[in-house]
């Protein structure tokens, strides 16, 4: 009797053995204790760990600045939708973001969107996907000021672009876009 027991462990140990293994395998070699991931090393790219010391002194101490924040995070999907339209107006923001976001310091409220463009920005579906960003800030009032990446940044340039950008719109004919060269 004692080996029968031990022969029916022996086999359910050898069957779990497997089935892990075979689940490892289906899951791409994921388990919880190795997780298909690794450090990206740095939040921002050179590019604009430059430019975000230039927008961090241009905002001045009355403004924060934030990097990388999803549009998800700033706009929200309107409310009646039905579940499935719903999902996919958050689809279609959820895995986008803005380089970065200038809140006000005292209540972190919204003020400005900024996008920093590089030479990405002139494929086709780069330019579509920027398109929509914009119509999605004016549909919610968010101004977006774009930036074309350089060597380097006035933070002057900068300051005045994002001081009309902010300031209330009295005879500008495209209120919530800003475009820098």
């Amino acid at each position: 009797m004692t080996e029968l027991v031990l022969v029916v462990i022996a086999v359910l140990i050898v069957v779990a053995v497997g089935g892990l293994a075979a689940a490892k395998k289906k899951s791409g070699g994921a388990t919880p204790d190795n997780l298909p991931y690794q450090s990206a090393n740095a939040l921002f790219s050179a590019a604009e760990r430059s430019f975000l010391g230039v927008l961090d002194r241009a905002v001045g101490s009355d403004y924060r600045v934030f990097g990388k924040v999803r549009v998800a995070d700033v706009a929200a999907v309107t409310s009646g939708l039905s579940n499935s339209a719903r999902q996919v107006a958050l689809n279609r923001i959820a895995a986008k973001h803005f380089d970065f976001v200038v809140c006000r310091a005292s209540d972190l409220s919204l003020v400005c969107a900024v996008e920093l463009n590089d030479k990405s920005h002139s494929s086709p579906r780069a330019q579509a996907r920027d398109h929509f960003v914009a119509q999605v800030c004016r549909t919610v009032g968010l101004p977006l000021l774009t930036v074309q990446a350089q060597r380097a940044y006035s933070v002057q340039d900068i300051q005045s672009q994002f001081a009309l950008l902010v300031s209330p719109p009295t005879s500008r004919s495209e209120p919530y876009v800003g475009q820098s060269t």
